[in-house]
């Protein structure tokens, strides 16, 4: 049985740090791009960081890029999402993607287009003074 479920999400004060974890089961996962996916309230889905699980490429949104980082366990089946200097527009449902052997840009870029095989349930970030 695939599942893919996200843990890490919270309340955090600006200039705070959290570490999301994304952890899969039930698939190859070294075949897969994975990313973190992110809704603001009232706001559309958007990609945030993605990485090819083989080969370790990554990629960045602009505005998370410098502060956030994201990694992959292969032998963990997990992949976390290192976030710093959090401000109050990072406030939003962090969604956990996977698509199976597809450019990290492009799965971050146009989510929608490409189509996940799998989604998490989401873990909520609220950040806020």
């Amino acid at each position: 049985q695939v599942q893919v479920v996200e843990s890490g999400g919270g309340l955090v004060q600006p200039g705070g740090s959290l570490t999301l974890s994304c952890r899969a089961s039930g698939f190859t996962f070294s075949f897969y791009s994975v990313g973190w996916f992110r809704q603001a309230p009232g706001k559309e889905r958007v990609g945030a960081s993605c990485i090819d699980i083989k080969n370790g490429g990554t990629y960045y949104e602009d505005s998370v890029e410098g502060r956030f980082t994201i990694s992959g366990d292969n032998d963990k089946k997990t992949v976390l999402l290192q976030m710093n200097g959090l401000k109050p527009e990072d406030t939003g449902v962090y969604y956990c993607g996977a698509r199976y052997i597809t450019d990290v840009q492009g799965l971050c870029v146009r989510p929608d287009y490409y189509g996940m095989d799998y989604w998490g349930k989401g873990t909520l970030v609220n950040v806020s003074s």
